[in-house]
């Protein structure tokens, strides 16, 4: 058999090693999260003080700024390290950190967005069964669900990376650790895992984005028909926090996704 060296951590890869660039990127990086940080903790000031706003809707809203700050602070802050110092390493239990907050972050985010869809929609289309339905101790008992459910989740598909032996290149083509990315690395069988993580994408993803989607064809299909143009506006307007959340999640998951294009050669 062919020599091979046990993977003990791993190099994250720059966008670009120019240094005038590498400055660019860490600058832009430090800016996004300074402006992260800096506007959910105005959101969860503003919904905890204003006693208006101590409704479901902004409940999980507030939820979802907590977990925002947590998520960027999980990959930007060590992104900006790497673009800017020389050593790009990352430890095995730092990558294992990493891949297990990222996963757990995403997965309850995207269930809270889903639940708030349900909660705009019973708030529209069953008005007189929404203090009901959507009563504290549910939305209680949904938030604590979907942090169960992104732990369990997260932990699932820590381990069942990490189970597996590195022992071919070290380097990850991506500025954090990530599941997907480290498959490639290893020398053994993946495509159980590769399974798993499709079907993970699919059910959790794909579940709550399609949930989503027929949530807000009914709630426009029941706007529409408001006699109204004032009653209209104003049911639109209830929507706007919602739709501004899903469009930033799926956006800023879009960009994290972009390939570096580091010419650092391959360990």
């Amino acid at each position: 058999m062919p020599n091979s060296t046990t993977v003990t951590e791993f190099l994250l890869t720059r966008f670009s090693d120019v240094w005038e660039l590498r400055v660019l990127h860490a600058m832009l990086f430090l800016v996004m999260y300074l402006a992260t940080l800096v506007g959910n903790f105005l959101i969860v000031t503003v919904t905890t003080l204003n006693q208006s706003l101590h409704t479901p809707m902004y409940f999980f809203l507030r939820n979802l700024s907590v977990l925002d700050m947590c998520y960027i602070s999980v990959t930007v802050p060590k992104a900006c390290v790497i673009f800017l110092l020389d050593n790009n390493t990352i430890s095995m239990v730092g990558c294992a950190a990493q891949i297990f907050l990222v996963v757990a972050f995403a997965t309850v985010e995207l269930l809270l967005l889903t639940i708030m869809a349900l909660d705009r929609y019973v708030a529209i289309c069953q008005p007189l069964h929404y203090s009901v339905i959507m009563n504290p101790w549910f939305c209680v008992q949904m938030t604590l669900s979907t942090l169960l459910s992104g732990l369990v989740l997260a932990g699932f598909h820590t381990g069942n990376t990490f189970r597996l032996p590195f022992c071919q290149s070290n380097v990850v083509h991506q500025f954090f650790c990530d599941a997907a990315s480290l498959l490639k690395l290893s020398c053994s069988e993946i495509l159980s895992n590769k399974i798993l993580i499709f079907l993970s994408a699919v059910l959790i993803g794909g579940g709550g984005f399609t949930f989503i989607t027929m949530s807000y064809i009914h709630i426009f299909s029941t706007v529409l028909k408001f006699p109204n143009k004032e009653e209209r506006g104003r049911a639109f307007s209830t929507c706007v926090p919602h739709i501004l959340v899903v469009t930033v999640f799926l956006s800023s998951g879009a960009a994290v996704y972009v390939k570096p294009t580091s010419s650092s050669p391959t360990i």
